[in-house]
Protein backbone atom coordinates (compact mmCIF):
# COMPACT_ATOMS: atom_id res chain seq x y z
CA UNK A 1 0.00 0.00 0.00
CA UNK A 2 1.06 3.62 -0.93
CA UNK A 3 0.69 7.00 0.54
CA UNK A 4 -0.12 9.54 -2.44
CA UNK A 5 2.89 11.98 -2.19
CA UNK A 6 -0.09 15.04 -0.68
CA UNK A 7 -1.02 11.87 1.74
CA UNK A 8 2.51 11.32 3.15
CA UNK A 9 2.53 15.10 3.69
CA UNK A 10 -0.72 15.55 5.73
CA UNK A 11 0.51 12.17 7.41
CA UNK A 12 3.84 13.47 8.26
CA UNK A 13 2.42 17.49 9.58
CA UNK A 14 -0.09 15.01 12.01
CA UNK A 15 2.98 12.96 13.52
CA UNK A 16 4.90 16.48 13.84
CA UNK A 17 1.96 18.03 15.69
CA UNK A 18 1.89 14.93 17.95
CA UNK A 19 5.10 14.75 18.91
CA UNK A 20 5.22 18.37 19.30
CA UNK A 21 2.46 17.82 22.02
CA UNK A 22 5.12 14.70 23.60
CA UNK A 23 8.05 17.43 23.19
CA UNK A 24 5.59 19.93 25.86
CA UNK A 25 4.99 17.03 28.13
CA UNK A 26 8.48 15.67 28.22
CA UNK A 27 9.91 19.29 28.46
CA UNK A 28 8.05 19.73 31.57
CA UNK A 29 8.88 16.12 33.18
CA UNK A 30 12.99 17.01 32.73
CA UNK A 31 12.78 20.96 33.40
CA UNK A 32 14.55 21.47 30.16
CA UNK A 33 13.95 21.95 26.68
CA UNK A 34 13.59 18.96 24.29
CA UNK A 35 13.06 19.09 20.70
CA UNK A 36 11.46 16.54 18.90
CA UNK A 37 10.96 16.05 14.73
CA UNK A 38 9.70 13.66 12.44
CA UNK A 39 11.66 14.03 8.88
CA UNK A 40 10.49 10.86 7.06
CA UNK A 41 7.97 8.19 6.87
CA UNK A 42 8.03 5.29 4.75
CA UNK A 43 5.09 2.25 4.64
CA UNK A 44 7.62 -0.90 4.61
CA UNK A 45 7.02 -4.76 5.05
CA UNK A 46 7.88 -6.57 8.65
CA UNK A 47 11.27 -7.39 7.09
CA UNK A 48 12.36 -4.30 5.84
CA UNK A 49 12.15 -2.44 8.43
CA UNK A 50 14.29 -5.36 10.87
CA UNK A 51 16.86 -5.26 8.21
CA UNK A 52 17.29 -1.55 8.18
CA UNK A 53 16.89 -1.39 12.00
CA UNK A 54 19.83 -4.47 12.72
CA UNK A 55 21.93 -2.59 9.53
CA UNK A 56 21.85 0.59 11.47
CA UNK A 57 21.96 -0.49 15.09
CA UNK A 58 24.28 -3.42 15.78
CA UNK A 59 24.97 -2.73 19.40
CA UNK A 60 21.33 -3.88 19.94
CA UNK A 61 17.79 -1.67 20.59
CA UNK A 62 15.25 -0.89 23.72
CA UNK A 63 11.65 -0.84 22.27
CA UNK A 64 8.34 0.66 24.03
CA UNK A 65 5.21 -1.06 22.59
CA UNK A 66 1.43 -0.20 23.27
CA UNK A 67 -1.16 -1.31 21.22
CA UNK A 68 -4.11 0.64 19.98
CA UNK A 69 -7.73 0.03 18.71
CA UNK A 70 -10.35 2.57 16.98
CA UNK A 71 -10.83 3.42 13.36
CA UNK A 72 -7.41 1.85 12.52
CA UNK A 73 -5.96 -0.90 15.11
CA UNK A 74 -2.07 -1.55 15.44
CA UNK A 75 0.67 -1.40 17.60
CA UNK A 76 3.05 1.19 18.54
CA UNK A 77 6.44 0.71 19.03
CA UNK A 78 9.13 3.44 20.11
CA UNK A 79 12.76 2.12 19.42
CA UNK A 80 15.92 3.49 20.98
CA UNK A 81 19.88 2.31 20.53
CA UNK A 82 20.49 0.59 23.84
CA UNK A 83 23.78 2.44 24.29
CA UNK A 84 21.04 5.62 24.50
CA UNK A 85 18.62 3.97 27.14
CA UNK A 86 20.37 4.45 30.29
CA UNK A 87 21.20 8.23 29.01
CA UNK A 88 17.34 8.85 28.59
CA UNK A 89 16.72 7.30 32.36
CA UNK A 90 19.23 9.63 34.07
CA UNK A 91 18.09 12.36 31.98
CA UNK A 92 14.08 11.77 32.80
CA UNK A 93 14.57 10.25 36.77
CA UNK A 94 17.30 13.37 37.15
CA UNK A 95 20.75 13.67 38.44
CA UNK A 96 20.75 13.13 42.15
CA UNK A 97 20.37 9.30 41.45
CA UNK A 98 23.48 6.71 41.66
CA UNK A 99 24.03 4.35 38.88
CA UNK A 100 22.99 1.87 40.54
CA UNK A 101 19.61 3.06 41.29
CA UNK A 102 19.09 4.63 37.99
CA UNK A 103 19.74 0.86 36.60
CA UNK A 104 16.98 -0.23 38.81
CA UNK A 105 14.75 2.12 37.53
CA UNK A 106 15.64 2.91 33.96
CA UNK A 107 13.00 -0.02 32.79
CA UNK A 108 10.00 1.88 34.13
CA UNK A 109 11.72 5.82 33.01
CA UNK A 110 11.96 4.54 29.45
CA UNK A 111 8.17 2.95 29.72
CA UNK A 112 7.05 6.42 31.32
CA UNK A 113 9.07 8.11 27.89
CA UNK A 114 7.45 5.71 25.51
CA UNK A 115 4.07 6.10 27.55
CA UNK A 116 4.48 9.67 26.65
CA UNK A 117 5.60 10.20 22.80
CA UNK A 118 3.37 7.43 22.06
CA UNK A 119 0.34 8.69 23.14
CA UNK A 120 0.98 11.66 22.25
CA UNK A 121 1.49 10.88 19.19
CA UNK A 122 -1.41 8.77 18.67
CA UNK A 123 -3.87 10.74 20.03
CA UNK A 124 -2.93 13.91 18.45
CA UNK A 125 -3.29 11.80 15.36
CA UNK A 126 -6.97 10.14 16.32
CA UNK A 127 -8.06 13.81 17.41
CA UNK A 128 -7.70 15.74 13.92
CA UNK A 129 -8.71 12.60 12.11
CA UNK A 130 -12.10 12.57 14.14
CA UNK A 131 -11.84 9.64 15.75
CA UNK A 132 -10.55 8.32 19.23
CA UNK A 133 -8.17 5.23 19.96
CA UNK A 134 -8.01 3.11 22.77
CA UNK A 135 -4.15 2.68 23.78
CA UNK A 136 -2.75 -0.16 26.19
CA UNK A 137 -0.50 0.02 29.14
CA UNK A 138 3.33 0.01 27.69
CA UNK A 139 6.04 -2.29 27.84
CA UNK A 140 9.74 -2.77 27.33
CA UNK A 141 11.34 -5.13 25.20
CA UNK A 142 14.98 -5.31 24.31
CA UNK A 143 16.94 -7.10 21.18
CA UNK A 144 17.57 -6.67 17.41
CA UNK A 145 15.23 -5.24 14.62
CA UNK A 146 13.67 -9.29 14.71
CA UNK A 147 12.77 -9.22 17.94
CA UNK A 148 11.65 -5.80 18.95
CA UNK A 149 9.52 -6.01 15.36
CA UNK A 150 7.95 -9.61 16.12
CA UNK A 151 5.22 -10.72 14.74
CA UNK A 152 2.37 -11.95 16.78
CA UNK A 153 -0.05 -14.30 15.56
CA UNK A 154 -2.89 -13.07 13.91
CA UNK A 155 -0.68 -10.02 12.52
CA UNK A 156 0.45 -11.70 8.84
CA UNK A 157 -0.75 -8.78 7.23
CA UNK A 158 1.19 -6.17 9.12
CA UNK A 159 3.36 -3.48 7.26
CA UNK A 160 5.30 -1.00 9.28
CA UNK A 161 4.45 2.80 9.21
CA UNK A 162 8.29 3.57 9.69
CA UNK A 163 9.31 7.29 11.34
CA UNK A 164 12.58 8.26 12.21
CA UNK A 165 12.67 10.51 14.33
CA UNK A 166 15.16 13.41 15.86
CA UNK A 167 15.32 13.36 20.22
CA UNK A 168 17.32 16.77 21.17
CA UNK A 169 17.64 18.35 24.21
CA UNK A 170 20.27 20.28 25.67
CA UNK A 171 23.67 18.71 25.53
CA UNK A 172 22.02 15.64 24.02
CA UNK A 173 20.64 14.55 20.46
CA UNK A 174 19.58 11.09 20.36
CA UNK A 175 17.88 8.81 17.28
CA UNK A 176 14.73 6.90 17.59
CA UNK A 177 12.50 5.62 15.67
CA UNK A 178 8.41 5.45 15.68
CA UNK A 179 7.40 2.39 14.29
CA UNK A 180 3.18 1.46 13.44
CA UNK A 181 2.80 -1.55 13.04
CA UNK A 182 -0.84 -2.36 11.36
CA UNK A 183 -2.76 -4.91 9.08
CA UNK A 184 -3.88 -3.52 5.38
CA UNK A 185 -7.26 -2.76 6.15
CA UNK A 186 -6.31 -0.72 9.04
CA UNK A 187 -3.75 0.90 6.83
CA UNK A 188 -6.68 1.51 4.22
CA UNK A 189 -9.01 2.61 7.09
CA UNK A 190 -6.05 5.22 8.55
CA UNK A 191 -5.42 6.05 4.28
CA UNK A 192 -9.30 7.09 4.02
CA UNK A 193 -9.04 9.57 7.19
CA UNK A 194 -6.06 11.44 5.98
CA UNK A 195 -7.87 11.88 2.67
CA UNK A 196 -10.97 13.00 4.52
CA UNK A 197 -8.68 15.43 6.50
CA UNK A 198 -7.34 16.39 3.94
CA UNK A 199 -10.44 17.85 1.88
CA UNK A 200 -11.62 19.42 5.12
CA UNK A 201 -8.13 21.66 4.92
CA UNK A 202 -9.25 22.22 1.30
CA UNK A 203 -12.76 22.98 1.71
CA UNK A 204 -11.27 25.52 4.44
CA UNK A 205 -12.60 23.72 7.65
CA UNK A 206 -10.09 24.52 10.71
CA UNK A 207 -8.92 20.89 12.54
CA UNK A 208 -8.50 23.32 15.62
CA UNK A 209 -6.39 23.44 18.56
CA UNK A 210 -5.53 20.24 20.54
CA UNK A 211 -5.64 20.40 24.18
CA UNK A 212 -1.89 20.18 25.76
Amino acid sequence: MELTELERDALTELVNMGVGRAATHLSRMVFDQVLLSVPSIEIVSHGDAARFLEQRERNGLVAVEQTFRGAFDGRALLIFPETNSLELARIVLGGDLTLEEIVDLEQDALAEIGNIILNGCLVVIANILKNELDISLPSVRRGGGMEVLREVQGTEDELVLFLHIDFAMQDHSIRGYIALLMGLSSLEALKLLIRAFIERIDAGIPHGPQPG
